[in-house]
């Protein structure tokens, strides 16, 4: 960054642009802690207008602008590989507007998703989207995160209604529509959904809003292997149950979780499957349905949790599941892989990624958002150990080769960032250089966020 340029931010943003070394250092890495790059300074946006003049000073000046909000991202998208600036949104925490009875709300992209569902608790409504992270409702749109509750609510591209985009060239659209539905045109808002910033920098948000279901509970059952615990979610969704959240955590994974949060689940593969009624009577009958399927896909020890405060700790123990396995481990490095697949073919791909880890003699734990067929392996080594980090990514790609092979994706709810690249052009080697054109439509000079997605 040249003297001037950085003359001119300050100028702007006065003491709202930062260059001093903590800050630097707090923006130049992710939640997977396995990349690291210094910005060169640090602008905190207050407004769209703050964004805008960024963005300005940026293309006067052949500054790199990475949006930065939470910074619980996992792939990376993030970091300032190329240095340049780093655009804070956090600050940008307005609820412009919360409308029960359109089942919507319009906010500034800073706000987490934790702190909207606390002020729609009154009105009986949530955002759905969840996770885990208290992830900023900006970033989950750039990355279409999604989490515990996407298996009956969707991702966050089903639940965002319209959108404002700041563009590199300064202007600020406005797409998607308040609206439940439109015809009009082409789908932008769906362009910019995933983008990873890439594009623009989304400014505003419209989301939907759900009512919460009156009655609720959870059914924990184990299983012998991951594989039967797969197939009984198969059975569970082809039952038309519609669970409000389906997840797997392997026999590792609940050792970690028992570690680190002092609990005593049995150690072996568990479904966690909440079910929602609009009465006990209902809930009850769906329970008891839900008993059955489990019990003849060899489910073993069954349990179920009714209280608020019993459901809340099962889920906290889920949302920090790679926290714990990080805590299990301290002095290893960690990486958490992301894959999606057909739902039919969940329980061959699980178990063909189980096999190759034990035969690679791997040392790994699973957890899934089994419901969407959206499961995650989380590996660790010590950060010398290079062999062992070699045998790591050759089953990650592996792992990845035969997600494609039965129709699913590199990634279902993490994003590209800088991780998948490579396996991106493995899935879309059709369409790379259409993005790439679209990329060079908005973003000429590649200054947003550069080195993400391609």
């Amino acid at each position: 960054m040249t003297t001037p340029a950085l003359a001119a931010l300050r100028a702007r943003f006065g003491d709202h642009c930062s260059t001093a070394r903590p800050v630097l250092e707090a923006h130049g890495r992710d939640e997977s802690g396995l990349d690291f790059a210094l910005p060169e300074a640090v602008v905190f946006a207050q407004s769209e207008e703050d964004v805008l003049s960024a963005l300005q000073l940026a293309r006067e000046h052949g500054l790199a602008v990475v949006p930065f909000a939470v910074g619980s991202s996992l792939e990376g998208q993030v970091i300032p590989v190329r240095g340049g600036l780093s655009l804070d949104l956090s600050g940008m925490k307005r609820i412009v507007a919360i409308e029960p009875g359109g089942f919507q709300a319009t906010v500034q992209p800073g706000v987490t998703y934790p702190e909207l569902n606390r002020l729609l608790r009154s009105h009986g409504l949530f955002f759905p989207v969840d996770p885990g992270a208290e992830a900023s409702l900006g970033g989950m749109a750039s990355t279409n995160a999604s989490g515990t509750g996407a298996v009956k609510y969707g991702t966050t591209r089903d639940n965002v209604l319209e959108m404002r985009v700041a563009l590199m060239d300064g202007r600020v659209i406005r797409v998607g529509s308040k609206a439940r539905k439109t015809s009009a045109g082409y789908d932008l808002k769906h362009l910019f959904i995933g983008a990873e910033g890439t594009l623009g920098v989304i400014t505003e948000l419209t989301v939907r809003l759900w009512p919460r279901p009156a009655e609720l509970a959870v059914l924990r059952c184990t299983f012998a292997t991951i594989a039967e615990a797969a197939a009984c979610a198969v059975s569970v969704m082809h039952a038309a149950l519609g669970p409000e959240r389906l997840e797997l955590l392997d026999e590792e994974q609940l050792r970690a979780v028992n570690r680190h949060r002092g609990t005593a689940y049995p150690e072996r593969p568990t479904l966690w499957i909440e079910l929602g009624a609009s009465s006990r009577a209902a809930l009850d009958g769906a329970l008891e349905l839900c008993r059955e399927l489990c019990l003849d896909a060899g489910g073993q020890t069954l349990h179920a949790a009714f209280s608020e405060a019993e459901r809340a700790s099962i889920w906290e123990a889920r949302h920090h599941a790679y926290y714990a396995l990080r805590a299990l481990y301290p002095n290893h490095a960690n990486l958490s892989t992301d894959l999606c697949v057909p739902l039919h073919r969940l329980p061959d791909v699980l178990a063909f990624t189980r096999r190759r880890c034990d035969e690679r003699g791997l040392h790994a734990s699973f957890v899934g958002h089994v419901g969407d067929g959206n499961f995650h392996v989380l590996f660790h080594a010590a950060p010398d150990d290079h062999a062992g980090w070699a045998t790591i990514h050759e089953v990650y790609g592996e792992m990845v080769t035969a997600a494609l092979e039965a129709g699913g994706t590199c990634t279902g709810e993490h994003g590209v960032g800088l991780h998948k690249r490579a396996y991106l052009a493995q899935e879309r080697p059709d369409s790379l250089e259409l993005m790439r054109g679209i990329k060079a439509l908005l973003d000429p000079e590649g200054l947003l966020n550069p080195g993400k997605i391609l």
